[in-house]
This record gives structure tokens, C-alpha cells and sequence, in this order.
């Protein structure tokens, strides 16, 4: 059965990379992650958009990306150190502070694709997205803090889980299983997947190929490349037939998949 975060949406999918901020909105100093750059996104047109998870010292999640505060705002401190309100109150020039909570209420028809980014997040993470997870997809690199917020979904009997994609590690047994050709490895490891999400190349070594792309589709999962800002890079990765594209450039993005529709 394909999960609601799926379903009744354009492909290809296009997810806004932590929303959407243009040169103009970035030379006035909005911030990614930002309301204002969720709400850039929802405006462009953007039905699904990626963001991160941490949390904060009195235990809010934010959508952040990094641990500390250093490239966005010039503070040194890790997110886990900064209570809600002064972490507000830094972000206020910069398009405004967006706790989880309110980007899931505050934008009703976006579906959420959230990356838990730190340990420690998972619990309040998972009581955030259980009353909305028809429309979130819970991904991070790590495959250990991905299960423990589906984990905490399911304890709480509420409903359904989240759609979920693999961590590295779970990549990487799927490359290995691509390249010696064994289907066995391929649906033990794609079992309880929604998605790959992954980068066109990892160093040297080439992810997303038609057999990585082909095989994926063999046992229903979709394949995600980010983060894919030209537009020639999105046709060409289009035309091998992946589901989606992360961008930083929603709106491009979202061009692109008009005309190749």
C-alpha cells in the first residue's frame, strides 16, 4: 500500500532543500530552515519540503541543520545549548525561528521530509509528527536514530507511521547489493522502505545509476538525489528515471518538472 506522503502528488517530487531562499532573499539575510523559507517554498508551489530536526535545551524541536549556531547566526553554540526563546529571538532577522510543531500546523498542505540530525531528538520528534504523519517522511544518515522516531510513532499506538528512507549504511548495503546482483540482499535490505535518498556520487563512486534506479523500482522504493541545483543536472537525472529531487531551488525545480512531464 503506498503511504499517504506518497500519493495524490505530481511526480516527479520536488522537495524544497530546508525551503527556499533566492539570492534576493539571502542578500536581506533570510536564513534556510527559516519560516520564511518554508513559507518561500509553499508559495513557489512546493508540495514537499526537506528540512532538519534538533533539539533545543528546554526540549523543542526546531528545524536547523547544523549543531551549533555558527554559519547561520555567528554564535558558537551547539542548538542543544540555546533555549527556545533566545534561539527566536537570534533568528528574528533572519526570517524567523520554525519549531516543528508550528511548520506542521502552520502549513497544512506541505508534506514534511525531516532528517533527524542529532541524538536526543527522537522522542519529542516522534510525539510531534504522530498527529501529522500521513504527511511526513522521517529520514538521517543515521539508520539506529531513524528507527528509534518510528519506534516512538508506533509506541504510541496512535495511527500510522511516517513514510521512512535509509540511513548511510543502509545505502551502502544497497549499492553492494545492486553491484553483485543479488536480489536476496536487495529485498532484506529494501524491506520497510519508502525511499532512497541519496547523492548523485558519494568521492569516486557513482550511486545513482539506471541498475541502482531500476532496482529500487523492482521492490516499489523511490529514488531521491540531492542536492540538484541546474537545471541540466535535473533533466539529465529525470530522464534516468529517479522519483525526486532535492533543491535548493524549488522553483527552478519546479519548472523543469513541468516541461518534462
Amino acid at each position: 500500500m503506498t503511504h499517504p506522503w506518497f500519493a495524490d502528488a505530481s511526480r516527479p517530487r520536488i522537495l524544497a532543500h530546508r525551503g527556499l531562499v533566492t539570492p534576493e532573499d539571502s542578500v536581506v539575510g533570510i536564513a534556510e530552515n527559516s519560516f520564511a523559507a518554508v513559507a518561500a517554498a509553499h508559495a513557489a508551489g512546493a508540495t514537499y519540503v526537506e528540512s532538519d530536526c534538533h533539539l533545543t535545551a528546554d526540549g523543542t524541536v526546531v528545524l536547523f541543520h547544523d549543531d551549533t549556531l555558527t554559519r547561520v547566526t555567528g554564535d558558537p553554540r551547539r542548538i542543544a545549548e540555546v533555549e527556545l526563546r533566545e534561539l527566536e529571538d537570534l533568528m528574528a532577522s533572519r526570517g524567523g525561528l520554525i519549531t516543528l510543531t508550528h511548520a506542521l500546523e502552520a502549513f497544512p498542505a506541505v508534506r514534511f521530509n525531516l532528517d533527524a540530525k542529532a541524538d536526543g531528538v527522537e522522542e519529542q520528534m516522534a510525539r510531534d509528527i504522530t498527529p501529522h504523519a500521513e504527511r511526513v517522511l522521517v529520514a538521517s544518515f543515521s539508520d539506529q536514530r531513524r528507527i528509534r522516531v518510528l519506534r516512538a510513532v508506533a509506541a504510541s499506538g496512535r495511527g500510522i507511521l511516517p513514510a521512512t528512507s535509509a540511513g548511510a549504511r543502509t545505502i551502502a548495503r544497497v549499492v553492494t547489493a545492486v553491484s553483485v546482483r543479488s536480489e536476496r540482499l536487495l529485498a532484506r535490505t529494501l524491506s520497510g522502505l519508502d525511499a532512497l535518498q541519496v547523492p548523485e556520487r558519494r568521492g569516486a563512486v557513482r550511486i545513482v545509476t539506471s541498475r541502482f534506479v531500476d532496482a529500487a523500482h523492482r521492490h516499489g522504493v523511490e529514488v531521491h538525489v540531492w542536492t540538484v541545483n541546474e537545471p541540466e543536472d535535473m533533466r539529465r537525472l529525470l530522464a534516468l528515471g529517479v522519483d525526486g529531487l532535492v533543491t535548493d531551488r524549488v522553483d527552478v525545480g519546479l519548472k523543469v518538472a513541468a516541461e518534462v512531464a
